[in-house]
C-alpha cells in the first residue's frame, strides 16, 4: 500500500507531466496504476488539472480514471471538459453509464455530447435519460440480444456470429425472443439454441411467457422481485409489452446501496454529496451552512423556553442537569420510531396515508417505554437530591416527552412522504426541536408550579 509520502510524490509528478504536456508519461502512469491509487491521485489534483488530465489522456485511459472517481466528482468533470473529449470518453462506456453522466450534465453540454455520439448510442442514452433514476427503466441496460420468433436456429446463429464484435460488449445471459411488434414472447437459453437442429424455429424451443417487469416499476418493487426470484436479471417491457432492456440484480443492489447512503447523509445535514476535494467556499461550506443556518432558528425556538423559565432554573439548579437527559432520551426514542417508519415505507408494508394507524401503534410503545424510563429517572433523581417531588417532575416529563417523541418520529416520515418531501432531510431537525421544546417546557413548567416543594 502506498504511503502518504509516495502518494504526494506521485501527485507532484502527475502535475508536472500535465504542465509539460507529457501525454505518454501520463498514459503509461495511469495504465499501470492500481485503482485505489488512481482514486487518491486523481481526486487530489486541482480541478483545473483534473480537466486537463481527462482531455490529455487517450479515451480508454481517461474512462478508467473517470470510473475510479466518486460519481459526484466524475459527473462534475464531464460537465467541464470539452464536448468532444466527453463524447470520446463516454463512447468507451455502456449506455447505462453514459446515461448516468449525461443525466447530470447541463442541458447545453448534454446536447453537444449527444450530437457527437454514434446515432444508435445517442438514441439509447436519450431513452435511458428519459426515465427517473429509481425505476426499472432508469436502471436497465438496453444492450441485449433479441431475435425474432420466426427465425430458424441456423439463421439465428449466423446472425449472432455476424454481430460478434458488437455482442462482445454485451452481458449475454439469454437470447430474448420477440414477435413482429418487438413484444417479448419468450426467452432462449444459449445451450438450447446451440443443440437444436438448424431448421427449428426459435418459437419451438424458447421458454414462452417469461417473467418481466414494466419500465416504470419502482426500486422497492424491484428489490421485492429479486428477493422472490433468484434471477441475475429480468427483461424490462413498456406498457404495450415491447422489450426495452434488461435490469440486472447488481444494478438494483447498487441503487439501493446508493439510496441508503444518500438517506444517511441527508439525515445528518449533508444535502448533496460532498467530498473534501471539492471547492471549499462554493461547495462544501455553502452546502453545510444551508442546513446549519436553518438549525440555528430551530434551536433558538427550543432555547426560548429555557429563557422564559430562567428564574426557576436559578432557584432549582438541579433541573439544569436533567434537561439534556430528558432531551437526549426522548430524541433517541423518536429516532427509533423514525427508523422503523422509514424502513416500513421502503418495504411497502405501510402507506403514507396510514398516519393514524402508525400513530396508535407508536403511542402504546411510547407509554410503556416512557413509563419505564420515567420511573428509572425519577428514582435516580430522588436518590441524588433526596426530593421525591423533583423525581416526580423529571420522571413524568420524560414519560410524556417519550410518548410525544415516538408519535412525531413515527408519523413524520409518512407526512413528509405525503407532501412529496424528503423524510430523511426533515425528520431529524424537526424531531429534535419539538422534543427539546416539549421536554424543556414540561420540566420547567411543572417545576414552576411546585417550586416551593423542590427547595
Amino acid at each position: 500500500m502506498a504511503t502518504v509520502e509516495n502518494t504526494r510524490q506521485l501527485i507532484d509528478r502527475v502535475e508536472a507531466w500535465i504542465l509539460a504536456n507529457d501525454v505518454e508519461a501520463l498514459a503509461d502512469c495511469f495504465r499501470n496504476l492500481p485503482v485505489d491509487e488512481t482514486i487518491l491521485v486523481a481526486s487530489r489534483l486541482e480541478t483545473e488539472h483534473q480537466i486537463q488530465l481527462l482531455e490529455m489522456l487517450p479515451p480508454d485511459v481517461s474512462v478508467d480514471v473517470l470510473r475510479a472517481l466518486p460519481f459526484a466528482s466524475a459527473s462534475d468533470l464531464v460537465d467541464e471538459i470539452s464536448a468532444a473529449s466527453a463524447a470520446e470518453i463516454l463512447g468507451e462506456l455502456p449506455p447505462s453509464e453514459q446515461a448516468d453522466l449525461v443525466g447530470e450534465m447541463e442541458p447545453d453540454q448534454a446536447e453537444a455530447v449527444l450530437a457527437l455520439l454514434d446515432a444508435p448510442d445517442a438514441a439509447r442514452v436519450k431513452s435511458l435519460v428519459s426515465y427517473p433514476d429509481d425505476v426499472a427503466g432508469g436502471l436497465m441496460d438496453n444492450h441485449f440480444l433479441a431475435l425474432s420468433e420466426t427465425m430458424s436456429v441456423a439463421t439465428a446463429i449466423d446472425g449472432i456470429r455476424t454481430r460478434a464484435g458488437e455482442l462482445s460488449d454485451y452481458d449475454v445471459q439469454y437470447v430474448y425472443v420477440l414477435d413482429r411488434a418487438n413484444r417479448l414472447v419468450g426467452v432462449l437459453r444459449l445451450r438450447d439454441l446451440l443443440l437444436a437442429s438448424d431448421a427449428t424455429r426459435l418459437d419451438k424451443i424458447m421458454i414462452p411467457n417469461p417473467r418481466s417487469v414494466t419500465d416504470y416499476l419502482p426500486l422497492d418493487d424491484l428489490r421485492e422481485f429479486f428477493t422472490e426470484h433468484q434471477y441475475l436479471g429480468v427483461p424490462v417491457v413498456n406498457k404495450t409489452g415491447q422489450m426495452q432492456g434488461v435490469v440486472n440484480r447488481t444494478a438494483v443492489e447498487h441503487a439501493l446501496g446508493d439510496r441508503n447512503a444518500d438517506d444517511f447523509l441527508k439525515a445528518r445535514g449533508i444535502i448533496q454529496e460532498e467530498l473534501r476535494t471539492m471547492p471549499l467556499l462554493t461547495t462544501r461550506s455553502r452546502r453545510r451552512l444551508m442546513w446549519l443556518s436553518a438549525n440555528i432558528v430551530l434551536n433558538l425556538i427550543a432555547a426560548s423556553v429555557i429563557a422564559a423559565y430562567e428564574e426557576t432554573l436559578k432557584r432549582v439548579i438541579a433541573l439544569a442537569v436533567f434537561l439534556p437527559i430528558i432531551s437526549d432520551m426522548s430524541g433517541c426514542s423518536g429516532n427509533q420510531a423514525v427508523a422503523v417508519s422509514k424502513r416500513e415505507l421502503s418495504l411497502g408494508v405501510v402507506e403514507p396515508r396510514e398516519v393514524v394507524w402508525v400513530w396508535m401503534k407508536e403511542i402504546s410503545v411510547g407509554l410503556i417505554n416512557g413509563l419505564a424510563l420515567g420511573i428509572l429517572l425519577a428514582g435516580l433523581a430522588w436518590m441524588w437530591q433526596g426530593n421525591v417531588w423533583l423525581g416526580g417532575v423529571v420522571g413524568f416529563a420524560l414519560m410524556v416527552n417519550t410518548t410525544i417523541a415516538v408519535s412525531i418520529g413515527g408519523t413524520l416520515p409518512l407526512i413528509m412522504k405525503l407532501l412529496r418531501l424528503e423524510p430523511a432531510l426533515a425528520s431529524g431537525p424537526i424531531l429534535t426541536t419539538v422534543t427539546d421544546l416539549f421536554g424543556f417546557f414540561l420540566v420547567l413548567g411543572m417545576a414552576t408550579q411546585i417550586l416551593h416543594l423542590l427547595k
